[in-house]
C-alpha cells in the first residue's frame, strides 16, 4: 500500500468520523448541562432515515441536513420535557425512545429503501488542497467535514471560554448556585437539550447523504452508533477536543479492520468489522479504572519508573461526570 492510498483512506477516515462527532459534541452538551440523552442511537437512526427520505422528495441536501436537525432536536425535546416538567427518570425515558426511534425508522423508511437520492459531493479549498499530507488529508473533504471540525473548535470555545458556557458547566455542576446566580436552569437545560439533540440529529443524513449513501434499513449500519458515541462521551470526559479524538479514534479502527481483511486472510471477517466495538469498551475501561483497588495492588509490584508513567496516563485518562447529571433540580 503506497503513502498516497493511505493519505486517502486517513482523508475517508476524517470524513466518516463527521456522524461519530456529531453525536458526541450533541451528547456532551446535553449531560453538561445535567441532562443524560439515551435516546441517541434511536434520534440517530431516525433522523438517517428522515433526512435522506426528505432530500429524496425534495432534491434539497439542506433541507435534508435540517430536517435531520429538527428530527433530533424534537427527540431530545421529549426527553427534556419527561425527565425536567414530568420528572420522570432520563434514564428510562431516553431507553424507550432510543427503541422507538430505531423501529419507526425501519418501519417508516421502508417506501425509501435501497432508492437513490441527493449526495453530498466534495469540495476541495483552493490552494490548501495543493498542502503536502495535509492538503490531501483535511483540505479535499465535503462542506459536512468541514463543519464537523469547525464545530470541534467552536463548542470548547464555548463551553470553557466563554460567559454563557461558565454557566452551562454551573447548571451541569452545582445547579442550585448556578440558581442563586441569576440562572433559570431548568429553562437553560431545555434549551441546551434541544441544542445537543439537533447536533445528535444532524449525525444521521451526515451518514445517509455522505458517508454512505442511501437508506437500507437494518443494512444501513448505524445502529449501535448512538451507544458508541455515549461511550465516547464519556471517554472524552465531557470535554469536546477530547472527544473528538475519541470519535477519530474509533472511524480509525474501523477503516484498520477493512485494510487488515485483505492481510490477514485467515481471520474471519466478522471478527475484524466488530473489533472496534470491544476496544472502545476496553478503552472507557480504561477510564474508569484507576481507582480500583485491583489496580493498585497491580501498580505496587511495578518498576518505579513504569508505576509513575502508568499512574500519569491513568489520571491523564480519568474522567468525572458533571456532578449534577441525572438529578433534576427544584427551585425552592
Amino acid at each position: 500500500m503506497d503513502t498516497n492510498t493511505i493519505l486517502i483512506g486517513l482523508a475517508g477516515v476524517l470524513a466518516a468520523a463527521a456522524p461519530v462527532l456529531f453525536a458526541v459534541l450533541g451528547e456532551t452538551i446535553t449531560e453538561r448541562a445535567g441532562i443524560i440523552n439515551l435516546s441517541m442511537n434511536g434520534s440517530i437512526l431516525l433522523s438517517a432515515m428522515g433526512g435522506f427520505a426528505i432530500a429524496q422528495l425534495t432534491g434539497s441536501l439542506m433541507l435534508g441536513f435540517l430536517g435531520g436537525m429538527l428530527i433530533g432536536a424534537l427527540v431530545a425535546l421529549i426527553v427534556a420535557f419527561s425527565s425536567i416538567t414530568l420528572h420522570q427518570s432520563q434514564v428510562a425515558v431516553g431507553f424507550v425512545l432510543a427503541l422507538a426511534g430505531r423501529d419507526l425508522s425501519y418501519f417508516l423508511g421502508v417506501p425509501y429503501m435501497n432508492s437513490s437520492g441527493p449526495v453530498l459531493q466534495g469540495l476541495p479549498i483552493p490552494f490548501l488542497k495543493d498542502i503536502p499530507v495535509l492538503g490531501v488529508l483535511l483540505f479535499r473533504q465535503n462542506l459536512i467535514t468541514y463543519i464537523s471540525y469547525i464545530l470541534i473548535f467552536l463548542v470548547w470555545l464555548w463551553i470553557f471560554r466563554t460567559r454563557p458556557g461558565l454557566m452551562l458547566r454551573g447548571i451541569g455542576e452545582r445547579p442550585a448556585a448556578a440558581y442563586v446566580r441569576g440562572a433559570n436552569v431548568n429553562l437553560m437545560r431545555y434549551v441546551y437539550t434541544i441544542i445537543g439533540g439537533a447536533f445528535i440529529g444532524l449525525a444521521g443524513p451526515a451518514f445517509t447523504l455522505n458517508v454512505k449513501a442511501g437508506w437500507m434499513g437494518t443494512q444501513t449500519g448505524l445502529d449501535g452508533i448512538g451507544w458508541i458515541a455515549l461511550s465516547i462521551t464519556i471517554f472524552g470526559g465531557w470535554n469536546p477536543i477530547r472527544a473528538a479524538f475519541g470519535a477519530y479514534l474509533f472511524s480509525f479502527l474501523q477503516w484498520l479492520g477493512l485494510v487488515l481483511q485483505s492481510q490477514l486472510p485467515g481471520v474471519p471477517t466478522q471478527v475484524l468489522q466488530v473489533a472496534p466495538f470491544p476496544l472502545m469498551i476496553l478503552t472507557l475501561l480504561l477510564v474508569n479504572i484507576s481507582d480500583a483497588e485491583w489496580v493498585a495492588r497491580i501498580l505496587a509490584t511495578l518498576p518505579e519508573g513504569a508505576r509513575r508513567f502508568t499512574i500519569k496516563l491513568l489520571r491523564t485518562l480519568r474522567a468525572s461526570p458533571p456532578a449534577s447529571l441525572g438529578v433534576p433540580f427544584e427551585s425552592e
